[in-house]
């Protein structure tokens, strides 16, 4: 048992090995004080989106069609190689120690690969709070889930790491992966390129995917608490498992609204 034991994570070793880049200094002592942080920073993206739109009411709305393919397509490529980087570390650890080992993530926190993009996944959420700009300077609409998912979403991803919360593994990885599908198309849909018209749909069936694994995931590391590197308390449950509640019903209700509702009404008229 020790044996095959050495010999998966000396194999996770041997196929993980972190770039140059991923050496660089870790930036976790300064940015475990950007949780109180990220409370002033939800704040005042709140407050901007309330004067952006009151600004915009009584004007036009702007184009900005290649400052928003510039912005999509940075954050597809950023998406894209996080989401190589974390899908190819979490793989090779679940298939050579188990999915116990990838919910009990504690103690993989240190390793170069998931401390470098642990933090640059946190310092993107506020990055992407950017894309509400874009809404409401070209006045499309700015529907509920869309500020409250992205507010929130940073709030628990500072929570997350900052507490090092075992199933924040999964959560990075998941987010990373959808966002790299979500803002390739934003960038297509951008560029005026054609895509394939059910790609909006899987988007959205891939975040509520997300949401229901995400909700598996945060009852696991609960059960396996008592586990080597799976610690975690009945607030971080219940946190988690509030917003992935929310997070599904709201994407849930999306879905009804804009791929569903449609049809039926269509399938009315034609009857």
């Amino acid at each position: 048992m020790d044996t095959s034991m050495n010999f998966s994570r000396g194999l996770k070793t041997e196929l993980i090995q972190p770039y140059d880049f991923e050496m660089s200094q870790d930036l976790r002592p300064f940015l475990e004080e950007y949780w109180v942080s990220s409370f002033f920073i939800v704040l005042v993206y709140l407050l901007l989106i309330i004067f952006g739109q009151n600004y915009m009411k009584t004007r036009k709305g702007f184009s900005l069609q290649r400052p928003l393919i510039l912005w999509s397509f940075c954050l597809a490529i950023f998406s894209i190689l996080g989401t190589l980087r974390m899908w190819k570390f979490m793989g090779t650890l679940l298939f050579t120690m188990g999915l116990k080992e990838t919910v009990c993530f504690t103690d993989y926190t240190n390793d170069a690969i998931v401390k470098f993009w642990s933090w640059v996944f946190l310092l993107s959420k506020v990055v992407e709070l950017g894309d509400t700009a874009f809404i409401i300077l070209r006045k499309r609409p700015l529907i509920f889930v869309h500020w409250y998912h992205h507010s929130t979403v940073l709030l628990f991803t500072s929570f997350g790491y900052k507490n090092k919360v075992p199933s924040g593994g999964w959560f990075m990885t998941m987010n990373l992966g959808v966002h790299s599908v979500m803002y390739t198309y934003y960038t297509m849909k951008a560029a005026k390129v054609k895509h394939p018209n059910v790609l909006p749909m899987v988007i959205t069936s891939l975040q509520i995917l997300q949401m229901v694994l995400g909700t598996i995931f945060g009852i696991l590391n609960y059960i396996w608490r008592q586990e080597r590197g799976c610690y975690t308390t009945s607030e971080h449950f219940f946190w988690s498992f509030v917003l992935y509640g929310t997070y599904f019903f709201l994407f849930a209700q999306f879905f009804h609204r804009a791929y569903l509702r449609p049809k039926r009404k269509a399938e009315s008229k034609s009857q």
